[in-house]
């Protein structure tokens, strides 16, 4: 691709929506052996913080590496998602590969993420720490991998919202401390 050639991750940020990927990967569930509850459930959250500026990209896959490191390049690079979050597939089960498949496709790693939701969660549920749970950044776009129970994701997504708020601003180059613009005209201190 030439420099300065407008693909959809530019046209994304360009426009008012946040555009998000959420992948549900789970064996059974995109087998249709059960319904997926936790991505419904992170929509949800995600209408809530965002409302109606944000506009998501469901995406269910069987835990499967290759093909969650392929999808997560393609909802970063060619459909311009600025935030990606999946559920399932990051504890110690021998088909739980999501924390692998997203470090496959990262710039940047934000280990941050998946220590405080383990921390965070260690007094009520102690197996928490069998989560392998991570995040990072590709590009200008956020992945967070949350783990696969539906009543988790709201948990999890609780606390890590100011950090995901704060970085997706910083990935669209905004000073996300900032003081916002007062209708005064009056500068806010001194210069």
């Amino acid at each position: 691709m030439m420099p300065g050639t407008l693909t959809s991750a530019t046209r994304t940020r360009e426009s008012k929506y946040m555009k998000v990927g959420r992948i549900t990967l789970s064996d059974r569930a995109s087998a249709r052996i059960y319904k997926d509850r936790s991505g419904p459930r992170i929509d949800h959250v995600l209408r809530e913080v965002f409302g109606s500026e944000v506009q998501i990209e469901p995406v269910m896959l069987p835990d499967d590496q290759q093909r969650i490191s392929e999808t997560l390049r393609e909802l970063a690079d060619v459909r311009g998602c600025d935030l990606i979050v999946t559920t399932g597939g990051t504890g110690i089960g021998p088909r739980d590969v999501t924390p692998e498949a997203t470090r496959a496709v990262l710039e940047k790693e934000l280990p941050g993420f998946g220590e405080i939701l383990r921390v965070t969660a260690f007094e009520k549920v102690p197996t928490t720490i069998l989560s392998r749970a991570t995040a990072g950044v590709r590009g200008h776009c956020l992945i967070v991998n949350l783990p696969g129970k539906p009543e988790a994701v709201a948990e999890c997504l609780a606390i890590l919202m100011p950090a995901i708020q704060e970085g997706l601003a910083y990935l669209r180059d905004e000073d996300p401390h900032a003081l916002p613009p007062t209708g005064g005209g009056s500068s806010p201190g001194p210069k």
